[in-house]
């Protein structure tokens, strides 16, 4: 089965650390070989500009997400 990220590039998410997530998460699938088991996609906006940056994993948003939670996700969601 093929896990989904889908991470907000809207500009408040943007600038409030996805900027930084993107790489983060890109990183860490050449690093853990999983660029072939994971669809990582970007959308324009998911809603909820305020509570950002928000990046959804497999149809389940995750709001507020910093890189020391997003290892912590990508390491319980993914693989």
């Amino acid at each position: 089965m093929e896990n989904q990220i889908v991470i907000c590039m809207g500009s408040s998410c943007f600038a409030r650390g996805n900027e930084k997530n993107l790489r983060l998460i890109e990183e860490y699938l050449e690093k853990n070989h999983l660029e072939a088991s994971v669809k990582l996609s970007g959308s324009c906006c998911e809603g909820r500009c305020s509570q950002g940056p928000n990046i959804v994993i497999n149809g389940e948003c995750f709001s507020g997400v910093d890189q020391e939670i997003l290892i912590d996700l990508l390491n319980s969601k993914i693989k």
